[in-house]
């Protein structure tokens, strides 16, 4: 397995392949673009997953009882609904 350091979270990064499809990835892109219009900086697509990876860690998801991806991102959406409910939403 490669492995780079990865300035995003100062630890050691392990190469992830994911398969997305087109509009998936139009959106990271959108996100990554967005980010560099706005600001100056542009975010990298895995920047950009590795952000929503901790912010699902902050959730504190498991997969505990998930048999599809469409209930695992339901159970992230309720997860997100939950949090807002308490608060401003934000994972900050």
């Amino acid at each position: 397995m490669e492995r780079h350091h990865d300035p995003f979270n100062h630890r050691p990064a392990h190469r992830v392949i994911a398969s997305l499809n087109r509009e998936q990835v139009d959106y990271l892109d959108k996100l990554g673009k967005d980010a560099q219009f706005s600001s100056g900086i542009k975010l990298s697509r895995t920047q950009i997953l590795a952000a929503m990876v901790n912010a699902l860690k902050r959730l504190n998801l498991t997969g505990e009882g998930i048999t599809t991806a469409g209930q695992f991102e339901q159970r992230i959406v309720d997860a997100m609904m939950r949090r807002r409910g308490k608060g401003d939403g934000s994972l900050e």
